[in-house]
């Protein structure tokens, strides 16, 4: 399970809703070789660590106009994801809302 978190936050950390005209109600088809990667974009939502996270952000140099948002579900271990400005990417994970980088 770990592994498969991992996984997806390492396919969404390319992504990024800042800029408004993205349909996120749709999966997005990405092209691999033969085969068809269907890619699914994770909506923002804002989670009771999203400040924390932003603070641990802004520490490391990573500002954002949006925030962090929740990629997970609600629960006592979160996920969280900035987009920085400089176009990298700030993960930190939250259990019981102590959070730290990833």
């Amino acid at each position: 399970m770990k592994y498969a978190l991992v996984l997806a936050a390492v396919l969404l950390g390319g992504c990024s809703v800042v800029g408004g005209g993205v349909d996120l109600s749709e999966p997005a088809v990405v092209a691999s070789s033969p085969d068809v990667v269907e890619i699914q974009r994770v909506p923002f939502k804002v989670g009771v660590s999203s400040t924390t996270v932003e603070q641990l952000a802004k520490a490391q140099a990573c500002a954002s106009e949006q925030g962090a948002g929740l990629i997970t579900e609600p629960g006592p271990i979160e996920v969280y994801r900035m987009q920085c400005q400089d176009g990298k990417v700030f993960m930190a994970r939250c259990e019981l809302r102590q959070c730290r980088k990833m």
